[in-house]
């Protein structure tokens, strides 16, 4: 029989105790447990799985659970004895800064605290009887959610003390999600601040405390040790390219293959390796989005909105035969099974705005913007970061948008290499994709947003483009250039070079809508040179299209004429297209294009219209 799928459970109890489908990820505790680090960072992307490995190993050590080998009979680390043995024997600290995601620092600091003082409630036994001295049960008082600032630092080292000598045993701290207040922090300008504040915090718990016996954090991003470890040399960081725990977050092909299995639905497994497979932790390819599979499922009729009057000997085949009579509408909720008409789609990437990361594309340089079209056409970039990320450095150094896409799994890398020497920076070297279908159609749709301003003039100039309506492709260009060029070139580093930022962008956006029909590149070389944008024809019987933009000099240029005139000269002297004919295509089947730039206006011109 198919167990139920459940969709946002992130509590290992419930999806236990309810039979709710789940995939054996409880040898991570052995494995953890047998490595010994006294501090653990693992930082994965989003949905993968960390809450859920958290409150696992939480439910495990806990005292508070002791005696339910109920929840992890039948897992792999209860098959060991040794592990049977260590079941419910360690006090536990968790906590979790999911929710912070305040956008000032005196609200974020105040919910940091707030959780603490959640902690000290669970263990407010320890304030009975004579087990604390006075002064300390003042202490164990003082904490709340308005403590002072030295009184939060020493909280959770103050707690754990206190619970290693009431039990008799050092403590295990969790603690999930500790980067989320951090990415909130850069984007509303108090990261100096919060760091500042955790820094303190950490340093109290994880380094200078008698009472720890390990810990492990989770995150997506690794924050610069400069910036909240500094005093952390006992931290064992892990991330999507360490091999440690390289299995124990995501689902394997073969969890996955075994899962569609189960539903009978096998004949998938193609178009959802395409759709979700393609993440790669350490050497290890081939991991799975568990949350767009999960989604997945559900979508295909099994999921959780009824269980109590579910039939359970209902078949896998009589569950796929039913989604051929979906309810009118598409859905339907009967005998503990949600049916409707969604099948593969964009779950995962659909569960975030993505805001940071589409802001630093859509403001970074042509240089970034032209990596990224690459990455858009399904090929792969090297380069050289530092998989740290440091949030207070985004803005001097664009370059590191490549470690944030890597750590929140929009890039994998399929080889990475020491640094070159000669550079003595010690960045490593890293060749990167794009993950999988999922991850490349949410990067085109966000490109599609950068223009959802003028979705409409644009989309008519790439009509008028098509067409070689020269008066149309003036008319509407001018009209998106107007409106987007502040958001090419907006944030703390502007270029100064407004054209470069805009043609870029619009590229990317030529590249969303004309990917299928032309073949798209920018700043390539050709000829005598590089010439700005090309449009390769996939078909031969659509014309080739060659692009140069320049920015007006009023030095050498009286009209926005003469500088179009000045562009469809450097196409001619620099000879840029002898790529396309070296592939055949005609002298007459190239379309030749000067954009002249001045301000926020535009003026087009081609070959008949202007003299040159």
């Amino acid at each position: 029989m198919a167990r139920t799928v459940s969709i946002g459970h992130q509590d290992f109890e419930t999806i236990r105790k309810n039979g709710y489908f789940y995939i054996d990820k409880t040898d991570f505790i052995r494995d953890w447990w047998e490595k010994g680090d006294s501090v653990t960072l693992i930082t994965r992307p989003r949905r993968f799985g960390k809450t859920l490995t958290m409150r696992m190993v939480e439910q495990f050590f806990s005292l508070e659970y002791a005696g339910r080998s109920d929840l992890f009979e039948g897992l792999a680390v209860w098959e060991n004895e040794k592990y049977r043995n260590l079941q419910g024997t360690w006090p536990v600290l968790f906590l979790s800064f999911a929710d912070i995601k305040d956008t000032t620092f005196e609200m974020a600091r105040k919910r940091i605290c707030q959780e603490i003082q959640y902690l000290y409630d669970r263990f407010d036994f320890l304030l009975e009887g004579d087990f604390l001295s006075e002064r300390e049960k003042r202490d164990f008082y003082m904490v709340s959610a308005q403590m002072e600032d030295y009184m939060a630092a020493s909280s959770l080292k103050f707690l754990s003390n206190c619970l290693y000598r009431y039990y008799g045993k050092k403590v295990i701290i969790l603690l999930d999600e500790y980067d989320t207040p951090m990415q909130e922090a850069y984007v509303s300008g108090y990261w100096k601040e919060l760091t500042a504040f955790t820094r303190n915090l950490f340093n109290a718990a994880f380094k200078t405390n008698p009472a720890l016996e390990r810990a492990i954090m989770t995150g997506i991003t690794r924050v610069s040790r400069e910036s909240v470890f500094s005093d952390l040399n006992n931290l064992e960081v892990i991330t999507t390219t360490s091999r440690r725990y390289a299995e124990c977050f995501g689902f394997t092909r073969q969890e996955v293959l075994e899962a569609l299995d189960e539903y009978g639905l096998s004949e998938k497994s193609e178009e959802v390796r395409q759709w979700y497979d393609g993440f790669r932790f350490g050497d290890t390819d081939n991991i799975y989005n568990p949350w767009s599979v999960i989604n997945f499922l559900v979508s295909q009729g099994i999921s959780s909105c009824d269980t109590k009057n579910a039939p359970r000997d209902r078949t896998a085949a009589e569950r796929k035969m039913s989604l051929m009579r979906p309810a009118a509408g598409g859905e339907s909720c009967k005998a503990g099974f949600f049916f409707n008409k969604k099948e593969l789609a964009p779950y995962w990437v659909n569960t975030s705005s993505n805001h940071l990361i589409g802001k630093l594309l859509q403001e970074s340089s042509g240089e970034i913007k032209e990596t990224f079209e690459d990455l858009l056409q399904g090929k792969s970039i090297t380069v050289q970061m530092d998989e740290q990320v440091v949030y207070d450095q985004l803005d001097e150094d664009e370059h590191a948008v490549w470690s944030l896409l890597l750590a929140g799994g929009y890039l994998k890398a399929v080889d990475c290499r020491p640094g070159d020497p000669e550079y003595g920076t010690g960045e490593k070297e890293y060749d990167l994709i794009l993950t999988n279908l999922e991850v490349r159609m949410a990067f085109r749709n966000m490109v599609r947003r950068w223009f959802g301003r003028v979705s409409v003039e644009y989309n008519a100039f790439v009509k008028a483009l098509l067409q070689g309506d020269l008066d149309g492709m003036n008319e509407y260009m001018n009209r998106v250039a107007f409106a987007t060029f502040g958001c090419f070139d907006t944030g703390k580093r502007p270029s100064g070079d407004e054209p470069e930022r805009f043609y870029h962008g619009f590229v990317l956006g030529l590249l969303v809508d004309l990917g299928g029909r032309y073949v798209i590149t920018s700043n390539r070389e050709s000829g005598y040179g590089r010439y700005d944008v090309m449009l390769e024809p996939r078909n031969r019987e659509d014309d080739a299209m060659i692009l140069e933009f320049k920015v007006n000099n009023p030095a050498r240029e009286m009209e926005l004429s003469d500088t179009v005139r000045t562009a469809l000269a450097q196409i001619e002297r620099k000879g840029y297209e002898a790529n396309l004919t070296a592939k055949g295509v005609l002298p007459e089947q190239i379309r030749k294009y000067g954009f002249a730039f001045r301000g926020k206006h535009v003026l087009i011109g081609d070959e008949k219209s202007f003299l040159i």
